[in-house]
């Protein structure tokens, strides 16, 4: 009997290493100067994503000949699908686990999301995107409107600009949502039906738990725990991941909590932490809601031509395999959904358990160019109860709920009038069609989620705006560098995270910088406090702005004036376009928005010039201390005998 190695076919007889570099586009060697190197760095992903998309194709292949024969009637223990994973498994020495995720993934692209494969294959979107928009898709599997979902979102990932994944995660929940408010709402129910609270033992002596409950008070109580576990110096040993989980643990036992340093107590003023205390001087937490007024009312009919299935892909599986493929670079056109709704920009102001809120960014700091959240205002105070902290839910209204959906039908009819493969004529059951809403630090959130948030006692909505063209004050009287608390909310709920290429920090717990560095000197030279000059940044990007070497800008858009482009040039000179999907893609109505214009101010006293925080010590040095103090603690344990000596304080 022969063996054979694996690698060794006439397939892949010749190394990768050993490949033309210039028949790939690749350079001869990686010895290069940064700007061709990062250059290469671009091509080489692009790269990837297309032998990803090709490694999606070949498991296909082979889950089309050995798996789809058999899947509908084999019911062995070890089936069909399960030998098929076995047989990639082994041959790539991979785990069974990772073997069926890569034949799910390659089936869901092959079947259900086509147009996002091609994305895939054009270098478009990214891998470790893939997943996140199979899993999120999973629920329309075998529904008529998958096709249209797919043709949504690959539309959307051949916008310019760039995705972070909690911006993917957004975009494709919104797709899904307004294709299928009605499952949406039945989910949401069924979940909080089977809220539960479990624990998993695991290795070591240490175990999970997981509490499920509605987003808002998962929103609650990481505010909470968040704060809780900042209430330390500088030389704690722990980490932030394990002063959280020690902060969440004496929350819920009100067990002791404090600082993990090794100076006396009498030198630290964070070693004991009265939890009593705490919780009565706690802040209230502000929970930021972007919404419009139409999904406050409720859902509206759907118009007629997106009641029936029109797309040229959803057809039987045999027509995919045909020699006249639906053509995969057909146009898509958006049709918006009429309603008599008023659009008027609100919030909402809800009330959530006792429990701390973030510390607002300060304005004018010393350190960066910051510009902080104005409090939510008297009502949230007036109706706040005494065992309550307030979370304010701050929600944006649009003008009447968007479809944001392609129109197939003419893309049929364009270039196919006289084809047989003009697509279903099924009813997709899309009778009524719902908004969504925005909740920071979760994410896409269904019209009836909204609602129910909105029906609760504790809230307070809030337009922002009258409906009308009157523009809003941008900024506050008596200083034109601090914008209005109208323009707050409008620039998060229109950036929705910082706004920072790849960056997932939502725009709610940054800071809003002025793009255009501010001269508080003379105010009318630039720097002005208005929509177009400001945008959210998360403070690690907001320092690297001030201090580094990176060039940001942001302009409108010169084909549609309400949206704006945003760059970011790289200290080699590189120009990196901003995020693609923002809160106008979610809530169209924000375009009708409009502030006024700054008001001129003279002789406003100038400020320092900002000075870059130093750290206590570099990072290896502090590494080092912490390795040494575990060091010295772990030796006086061995050394000092617990019964007969004192504790060492």
């Amino acid at each position: 009997m022969a063996g054979v190695q694996v690698g060794a076919g006439a397939a892949s007889a010749v190394p990768w290493a050993a490949l033309d570099h210039a028949a790939l586009g690749l350079p001869a060697t990686t010895d290069l100067p940064a700007s061709q190197a990062l250059d290469a760095l671009v091509h080489a992903a692009a790269g990837v994503a297309y032998l990803k998309w090709f490694e999606y194709q070949l498991a296909a292949a082979m889950h089309a000949e050995l798996v789809e024969p058999f899947e509908d009637e084999d019911r062995r223990e070890l089936d069909a699908h399960t030998r098929c994973a076995a047989t990639i498994a082994t041959t790539l020495s991979i785990t069974q686990g990772a073997a069926r995720t890569l034949l799910t993934d390659a089936v869901a692209l092959r079947d259900r999301l086509p147009r996002v494969a091609e994305c895939l294959r054009d270098g478009v979107v990214t891998p470790h995107h893939i997943r996140t928009i199979v899993s999120r898709t999973e629920l329309i599997e075998g529904q008529c409107y998958a096709a249209l979902v797919d043709a949504d979102i690959a539309r959307a990932l051949r916008r310019p600009g760039s995705w972070s994944p909690a911006r993917m995660e957004a975009m494709v929940d919104m797709m899904v949502d307004r294709r299928d408010p009605d499952a949406v709402r039945a989910r949401r129910e069924k979940a909080k039906r089977n809220r539960e609270f479990t624990v998993e033992i695991g290795r070591d002596g240490l175990a999970s738990a997981t509490d499920t409950r509605p987003a808002e008070d998962i929103v609650a109580l990481h505010a909470a725990v968040g704060r809780l576990a900042a209430q330390v110096c500088p030389k704690d040993t722990r980490s932030k991941a394990a002063r959280a989980s020690d902060a969440h643990y004496a929350l819920i036992t009100q067990t002791e909590f404090g600082c993990d340093c090794d100076r006396p107590i009498t030198d630290c003023r964070y070693k004991n932490i009265d939890l009593t205390k705490f919780a009565a001087t706690a802040p209230r937490i502000v929970i930021h809601l972007v919404t419009d007024t139409t999904t406050l009312t409720g859902p509206v009919p759907a118009p007629e031509n997106e009641r029936v299935c029109r797309s040229p892909q959803h057809l039987p599986r045999p027509y995919l395999n045909a020699a006249a493929p639906p053509r995969p670079d057909a146009q898509t056109d958006t049709d918006e959904v009429e309603a008599d709704s008023a659009a008027n920009p609100v919030s909402a102001e809800t009330m959530a358990p006792e429990s701390p809120a973030p510390e607002p960014v300060a304005a004018g700091s010393a350190s960066v160019e910051s510009v902080a959240a104005e409090p939510s205002g008297p009502d949230a105070v007036a109706t706040e109860p005494a065992a309550w902290a307030c979370a304010a839910t701050e929600s944006v209204a649009a003008q009447p709920v968007s479809s944001d959906r392609p129109n197939v039908t003419d893309d049929v009819a364009a270039g196919d009038a006289a084809d047989h493969t003009r697509g279903c004529e099924e009813p997709v059951g899309l009778d009524m069609v719902d908004g969504v809403g925005f909740l920071p630090g979760i994410g896409i959130i269904s019209g009836a989620h909204v609602r129910d948030l909105a029906a609760d006692p504790r809230s307070v909505i809030r337009p922002l705006g009258d409906g009308t063209d009157t523009p809003l004050p941008a900024t506050q009287p008596s200083n034109p560098y601090r914008p209005s608390a109208a323009l707050d909310a409008y620039v998060r709920a229109r950036d929705l995270f910082c706004t920072w290429p790849g960056c997932n920090r939502p725009a709610w717990d940054g800071d809003l910088d002025h793009i255009t560095e501010y001269d508080h000197t003379h105010p009318e030279r630039g720097g002005r406090t208005s929509a177009a000059g400001l945008g959210a940044k998360c403070r690690f990007h907001h320092l690297l702005k001030t201090f580094a070497d990176f060039v940001d800008d942001q302009y409108p858009d010169p084909t549609d004036p309400s949206r704006l482009i945003r760059t970011i040039t790289i200290p080699d000179g590189r120009t990196v376009l901003g995020p693609a999907f923002t809160g106008h893609d979610i809530h169209p109505g924000l375009d009708a928005i409009v502030f006024g214009d700054p008001p001129t101010e003279n002789g406003h006293r100038p400020r320092p010039t900002p000075a870059e925080r130093q750290r206590p010590a570099p990072r290896t040095e502090q590494k080092h201390a912490r390795r040494r103090q575990e060091r010295n603690r772990n030796r006086l344990r061995r050394v000092i005998t617990p019964d007969d000596t004192p504790p060492p304080f």
